[in-house]
């Protein structure tokens, strides 16, 4: 199946955890911004980066900016994404996106999530066991005037909150078996502990 959908890579939180920019941290050798874009970059039409620090960047790859001022968590990627994509004249009917610290999502990620949409406007997210992954997933164009209303006044900041009574489609993913044990393929690497996993995961088996 070819790739219809553009492809945005989150890169626009604190890192706070971390401590420094997770995008920029040392992973095989690259950095972990570089192996999440070599992920995704065969899944989409083209790739994109949502930054707000200008040092997080990758070759030949436009990025942008939150579009509101002001720490407003993913929420503000995801809007800053899709009306990036408006602007950048794309025809497809949604952006496929993903966080830059989740390094193992499925190759086929994309075509699994394209395969559950059922319409223009509806929202494919994925799942695993009995988690929720709001973040990553296709989301439509067609949000962005109403994410936009809701990031000018936000009630709170919560995906979950912002997707109440939207046409959101899950797509359960399973967990991949390792000599490590069970790995949730939308692992994210939040600290130190996190990420030397992941480097054990990266060097023990091509994920």
């Amino acid at each position: 199946m070819s790739a219809l959908f553009p492809g945005v890579i989150l890169s626009g939180g604190k890192s706070s955890r971390m401590g420094e920019a997770k995008a920029l941290l040392p992973f095989g050798r690259a950095r972990l911004i570089d192996h999440v874009a070599n992920r995704l970059r065969p899944q989409v039409s083209e790739l994109h980066l949502n930054t707000n620090d200008p040092t997080i960047a990758l070759p030949a790859i436009q990025s942008f900016g939150d579009r509101f001022t002001g720490f407003h968590g993913p929420l503000a990627g995801i809007h800053a994404a899709l009306a990036h994509s408006r602007e950048a004249g794309h025809t497809a009917s949604h952006v496929a996106i993903v966080p830059v610290d989740a390094p193992f999502f499925p190759r086929d990620l994309v075509a699994r999530l394209q395969a559950a949409l059922t319409g223009p406007d509806d929202i494919a997210l994925t799942m695993s066991g009995e988690q929720m992954h709001p973040v990553m997933g296709l989301w439509p164009l067609s949000l962005e005037d109403r994410l936009a209303d809701w990031l000018a006044n936000p009630p709170t900041l919560k995906v979950r909150a912002f997707l109440k009574d939207l046409p959101v489609r899950m797509v359960a993913f399973p967990f991949v078996t390792t000599e490590f044990g069970d790995l949730d393929p939308f692992f994210n690497v939040n600290t130190r502990e996190d990420l030397e996993y992941a480097k054990k995961l990266r060097d023990a088996r091509d994920l």
